[in-house]
């Protein structure tokens, strides 16, 4: 027999059934189970403390799995956290962060992560172009220089209306 409920606000029909979600992060996906209350559509379902807790913990672990492969990726190009966020992106605590699991990547830093992975030679590329950066100038007068170049083109927009 199969249980059922009204959905409190939708009025439909639910009934205790499992659904598959896909869950992700960074570059890695899993597909969990999840009980719930469900209609026959797509529309609003309903979860317990319990159902949300299994989702929960998948995603958990999906976080830690994608810190260790932050990590393993990092050190198989030979570089230490510093380095690595200076040419990926976000800085050395950032790169922490990434590989204790407390935040993860970046859309972008993802990305360069799983080409570096594929292509270890593109590493030297972002050196050479990170150098060139780094060279002409600090970063805040980086930030700066592309401040000051934003609000220049948006005066110049605003005078041209």
């Amino acid at each position: 027999m199969t249980q059922t409920r009204i959905h409190p606000e939708t009025g439909k029909v639910l009934s205790r059934s499992v659904r598959s979600q896909a869950i992700s992060v960074g570059s890695l996906s899993r597909t969990v189970e999840v009980p719930g209350w469900y209609p026959d559509d797509d529309s609003d379902s309903i979860h317990s403390g319990a159902d949300l807790k299994l989702l929960d913990g998948a995603f958990e672990e999906l976080r830690a799995a994608y810190a260790a492969r932050v990590r393993s990726v990092r050190k198989k190009l030979r570089l230490t956290q510093e380095e690595a966020g200076r040419i990926i992106g976000g800085g050395r605590r950032a790169f922490q962060k990434y590989e204790n699991g407390s935040t993860p990547p970046s859309d972008a830093a993802v990305g360069l992560l799983e080409i570096l992975d594929r292509h270890p030679d593109e590493v030297e590329t972002l050196r050479t172009i990170r150098a060139a950066v780094f060279a002409s100038g600090s970063l805040a007068d980086q930030i700066d220089y592309r401040q000051s170049g934003r609000t220049k083109a948006k005066r110049s927009r605003t005078i041209a209306a």
